[in-house]
């Protein structure tokens, strides 16, 4: 994929590490009490990254599932 929508695509597939990786970092450099306002970010990351793995294992299941059926009599 090529062009602008191509690139938009890359970034947004790049988002979740990103956010988990920047959430990392936070916790690593604040200390005390001020590390808890980086776990939301951890936990958004980390559920967007699930979510996205679990939704293209359905996906691929379907696909699996619909190339299996017998197709029609030609």
């Amino acid at each position: 994929m090529s062009g602008p929508k191509g690139f938009s695509r890359g970034l947004l597939a790049l988002s979740s590490p990103l956010l988990i990786l920047l959430a990392l970092g936070a916790l690593l450099l604040r200390q005390g009490p001020d590390r808890w306002q980086a776990l939301p970010a951890l936990l958004i990351g980390v559920g967007l990254l699930g979510h996205s793995a679990l939704s293209r294992h359905r996906r691929r299941r379907a696909l699996l599932a619909a190339l299996r059926q017998p197709g029609p009599p030609a």
